[in-house]
């Protein structure tokens, strides 16, 4: 049992107010998730030609700046970065590429949550509760989020494997249910080419998916491959660059619930984490079908 939540913006207007619509949706769903929590979140946009990234540490006492003033120098060009806990987002005008080969060099045990030029996604071990102070979700400004509660049953309970997974440039994944057949996934996949970094099952569903796009799909044509492919009972939340969507399995049998008004798009496991939202009173509320994708996008 986990607990997913997204808010979709679709009045502009309302993008300085996001985290705060967004955090009392995320901590409604501690009782379904309470050992870990992690959100995507999608603005502050770099321009054409640089790449963002969001990095994390388990090691409290790493040095940001000495990491940063090595990578500009290995990288051989300027770059913008601020902390957020034990988060660094980097901005650089340099191939993703040869930034993740310079981490790798640099700061072996650091790990890169997101890359893309909208996508930050900050996650860890605790209450949803501690997760947004520590990161500051209130605050938080932007056209649209995606979110996970955690209730670890078929992994340990740690930073790395907590939602969402990324499954692409500016593309990521967050799930309710259970796979299973991931572990053979996961073998298939890796002769393909993708790796992995954690035992959950959804960051194979995120592989899957990532392959898929690979081989030139849409992200329908991906979903649609998945839900041939994917065995179990799943709900899934993926945030885009430009959006959002919602696809349960053909049987959904995991709770989701889909909200929109003329301001934006929600979806959550349970009702009560859009009761909060300006004017759910008005919205129309549906349960989305199985087997079906519900997608929302910026033109």
């Amino acid at each position: 049992m986990c607990g997913i939540v997204g808010l979709y913006l679709k009045n502009p207007a309302l993008e300085s107010q996001l985290g705060a619509l967004f955090e009392p949706m995320l901590l409604a769903m501690t009782d379904r998730g309470p050992d870990s929590a992690g959100f995507a979140i999608y603005g502050d946009e770099v321009r054409e030609g640089w790449v963002k990234l969001t990095l994390q540490s388990n090691d409290a006492s790493l040095d940001w700046k000495s990491l940063m003033g090595a990578l500009e120098g290995r990288l051989g060009c300027s770059l913008d970065w601020f902390t957020n806990a034990s988060a660094a987002v980097l901005k650089v005008a340099a191939e993703e590429s040869a930034v993740r080969a310079a981490l790798r060099e640099l700061a072996p045990g650091v790990r890169i949550m997101s890359a893309g030029q909208s996508i930050e996604i900050l996650k860890g071990m605790g209450l949803p509760r501690e997760i947004a102070e520590r990161f500051g979700l209130a605050k938080m400004k932007g056209s649209h989020i995606i979110g996970h509660s955690r209730m670890a049953t078929e992994s340990a309970v740690t930073m790395e494997g907590s939602h969402p997974f990324t499954t692409g440039d500016d593309l990521c994944l967050v799930h309710n249910g259970s796979l299973s057949n991931h572990f053979r996934l996961r073998q298939e996949l890796r002769r393909h080419g993708i790796e992995f970094e954690t035992e959950n099952d959804t960051e194979v569903a995120a592989g899957y998916l990532t392959w898929r796009l690979q081989q030139g799909d849409s992200l329908q044509q991906a979903l649609d491959h998945a839900l041939e492919e994917l065995d179990g009972f799943f709900t899934f939340a993926i945030g885009t660059r430009n959006g959002f969507a919602v696809i349960r399995d053909p049987i959904a049998c995991k709770p989701a619930i889909l909200a929109e008004t003329d301001d934006y798009v929600a979806m959550a496991s349970e009702y009560q984490a859009l009761a909060s939202l300006p004017g759910i009173d008005k919205a129309r509320v549906w349960e989305p079908e199985p087997a079906t994708l519900y997608i929302w996008e910026r033109a």
